[in-house]
């Protein structure tokens, strides 16, 4: 019995020629696809082949029922399909869309700034939870969007690149893995170090429902990657060290400055030329309202001194600046002092959390970045340091008794690691939440690299007068 072949009736030798030239294109495309993503792809290709060549599947089916309803049904449900499928195809193996929620990057990327993410140089990482809606990445309203019933082991893809000292880097949010779903910044584990773990758990009204996210549904981060695997990364006076050697700064890094007036107000123009985000700019308090006690702990710490006899400071404002923009505001009147920011010892919000009161933000460490296959001795210094590594992302039970270390309950007296591990920055460095605050990021959490910027939007502008940063538009990212 012979099988019915689909052929169309109206078709010409000039379009059925054409038909099998792309027909070729997309087996080629197929197999050298599947040579890449894996050889169980190849079960597409007798569907191309049929699509194209043999046409034994009625593939119009829909498009030419007799019923009018059926047809603009099918019609319909085709297209959408057709559309989630092929988007979700090249978000996973090519590029993604990515939005810049806040300046911890300025002046490099800007709030605002939409951009594609490639996956080709690192290599795409293949979906970790399979069970999730399409076009959504972990939560739709009050939902979690996938299920953890289906998970896949961790595997990357070959890229054509790899990863490098000071890239930007789009990774899945390590410290992410547990969300307090109202109160998503800080983190879970800061917040429990805060408030205790009992009430972040049970005070829904605050902290909302705590919920547990596998690596791929993490929240996205895009920031700098300052330190690589096997490095002893330092930080002294805001500059930072890599193995002893100091490291050149990023073209637009920013740091927070006290800017002293003689009572002059910083006004919206100059801030707008000096390309300042209003919400990062904060007035400080009058000086006369606090005590002299306090007023001279401001003078010792600040570097600051009253502007004449009364004793008045005038005004001071504080800001993220680039060396650039420092130089340019220094110059214009009514400027007396611009001073960079001190900034005290506070263990409860730098990692290791706790461990170590004398660091700061621009004096902190130094702290080892963890490599694949070195291995370390176990001890009260490198328990707390590499607590997170060995148990929230190499899933391993870590326990210590009574000065004893065990791991998944055997005796341990030192610990190998399984993957690398990178340490991220952003170029505003007092404006960013990132490996100063929640540690070291996996391997297996690194997403791709911004490529090309193809919007922008300044929020703090009326969309037609300065709303849409025409001049950041339609161009690749280099990120240096």
């Amino acid at each position: 019995m012979a099988l019915n072949r689909y052929i169309p009736d109206k078709e010409t030798p000039k379009k059925r020629t054409w038909r099998y030239v792309l027909g070729a294109v997309m087996c080629l495309a197929t197999i050298a696809f599947s040579a890449w993503a894996g050889w169980a792809w190849l079960i597409v290709l007798p569907f191309v082949v049929d699509y194209y060549f043999t046409k034994f599947i009625n593939w119009s089916w829909g498009r030419n029922h007799r019923n009018p309803i059926i047809k603009g049904l099918v019609s319909v449900v085709g297209d959408v399909l057709y559309v989630i499928v092929t988007i979700t195809f090249i978000f996973t193996f090519f590029f993604q869309n990515f939005g810049i929620p806040s300046s911890s990057l300025e002046k490099t990327l800007l709030t605002g700034d939409y951009l594609f993410v490639s996956k080709l140089k690192y290599g795409p990482r293949l979906p970790m939870t399979p069970l999730s809606l399409p076009l959504v990445h972990n939560r739709l309203g009050d939902m979690e969007t996938y299920s953890t019933a289906w998970t896949l082991p961790y595997k990357r893809l070959a890229g054509y690149g790899k990863i490098e000292r000071n890239d930007l880097v789009v990774f899945n949010f390590p410290a992410g893995d547990t969300v307090a779903t109202r109160m998503t910044n800080p983190d879970y584990l800061t917040l429990c170090y805060m408030y205790g773990r009992d009430v972040v758990n049970h005070d829904k009204a605050v902290y909302g429902d705590i919920v547990y996210r596998p690596v791929d549904k993490r929240d996205h981060y895009v920031k700098r990657l300052i330190g690589m695997p096997g490095d002893t990364l330092q930080i002294k006076d805001a500059q930072v060290y890599i193995n002893g050697k100091a490291q050149k700064n990023p073209t637009h890094m920013q740091l927070n400055y006290l800017v002293q007036t003689n009572g002059l107000e910083l006004t919206k123009e100059l801030l707008d030329e000096l390309e300042v985000n209003y919400r990062d700019v904060s007035e400080q308090p009058a000086l006369q309202a606090v005590s002299p006690e306090q007023i001279e702990q401001f003078k010792a710490q600040s570097g600051l001194s009253p502007i004449d006899d009364s004793g008045s400071y005038g005004r001071i404002y504080e800001m993220p600046l680039t060396e650039e923009m420092r130089m340019r505001l220094k110059g214009e009147a009514g400027i007396v002092k611009i001073v960079r920011t001190h900034y005290t010892p506070d263990a409860s919000t730098l990692y290791p959390l706790g461990l170590h009161p004398d660091w700061t933000v621009d004096n902190y460490g130094p702290i080892y970045i963890p490599k694949a296959g070195v291995t370390i001795q176990l001890n009260p210094l490198t328990y707390a340091t590499y607590e997170r590594c060995i148990r929230a992302y190499e899933g391993h039970k870590l326990e210590e008794r009574l000065g004893q270390y065990f791991i998944d309950g055997k005796p341990a007296t030192s610990y190998t690691f399984a993957q690398n591990y990178y340490w991220m920055m952003g170029d505003n460095r007092h404006n960013s939440a990132d490996s100063r605050a929640w540690g070291f990021v996996p391997e297996d959490h690194i997403v791709g690299t911004p490529s090309f910027l193809w919007l922008s939007l300044n929020d703090e502008q009326p969309l037609f007068s300065g709303g849409i940063r025409w001049s950041r538009m339609m161009h690749f990212i280099t990120g240096k």
